[in-house]
Formats: structure tokens, C-alpha cells, sequence
């Protein structure tokens, strides 16, 4: 009876075992999940200043020169450029308009992101010099 008694006082080694293995694997998938939440959350920010760049390029200008507007620059790690075309347009339409198309790229070095943003924008309107009588 006294045998009994001193067997059921801890835990077995292979309780001990099992139970640290279970606890290893949680912990694994834990910081798998945070670390992801993480990066994650990083991501959204670059995407988010690279809508903001992109966004106040465009709005840099109202009218665009009727030879168009190309540029590029950089920023704080992200690369943005300007290009812009004629746009097709229906007859009898009384303002020339150009698609404007800017991208920001940005990365760590392995991989590359991209964001993209389209709008269309009137034509300088040409101004005509005084005229001489």
C-alpha cells in the first residue's frame, strides 16, 4: 500500500515529455501568427506611402503640357515615375485630355512591390501672346 501512495505523487517522465512537446508546438504556431500579424502590418505601411506618393505626384499639377509629362525621382526608398499619353477621345470633345500613369516601386531587396495609379488630365490650354495693331 505504501507503494501506491509514492507513485501517484508527480508526473512520469513521459508525461513530462508529451507535455512540453505540446507546449513547444503552440508556442511555435504563436510566433508564427505574430510574426506574420507583424509583417503584415509593415507591408500596409509601405502600400500606404506609396499610395501617398503617388497620389500627391498627381496632384502636383492641374493641366499637363501638351508634350505630356514624364519624370522620375525617388523618395525615402521608393521610386516613382510620371508618364503620360494623348487620350483617345470622342469627336467634338472640346478639351484634350492625357492618361497619366503613375508608379511607385519599393522592396527590401528580395522581392520588389509595385503601385500603380491612372487618371486623366485636360491639356494645358495654350496661351496666345498679345497682339500687336
Amino acid at each position: 500500500m505504501m507503494r501506491d501512495a509514492n507513485r501517484s505523487r508527480g508526473f512520469s517522465l513521459l508525461e513530462v515529455v508529451v507535455a512540453l512537446a505540446i507546449m513547444s508546438i503552440v508556442l511555435g504556431v504563436l510566433y508564427r501568427a505574430v510574426g506574420g500579424g507583424v509583417r503584415t502590418v509593415g507591408e500596409l505601411s509601405d502600400y500606404s506611402r506609396a499610395v501617398i506618393i503617388g497620389e500627391s505626384l498627381l496632384q502636383t499639377r492641374d493641366a499637363v503640357p501638351a508634350e505630356g509629362w514624364n519624370e522620375s525621382g525617388q523618395w525615402e526608398g521608393f521610386r516613382w515615375s510620371v508618364a503620360s499619353a494623348p487620350y483617345e477621345q470622342q469627336a467634338g470633345s472640346a478639351v484634350a485630355l492625357h492618361r497619366v500613369q503613375v508608379d511607385v516601386l519599393w522592396g527590401n531587396g528580395t522581392r520588389e512591390k509595385s503601385f500603380s495609379l491612372v487618371s486623366l488630365r485636360p491639356q494645358q490650354a495654350v496661351r496666345e501672346g498679345p497682339t500687336s495693331q
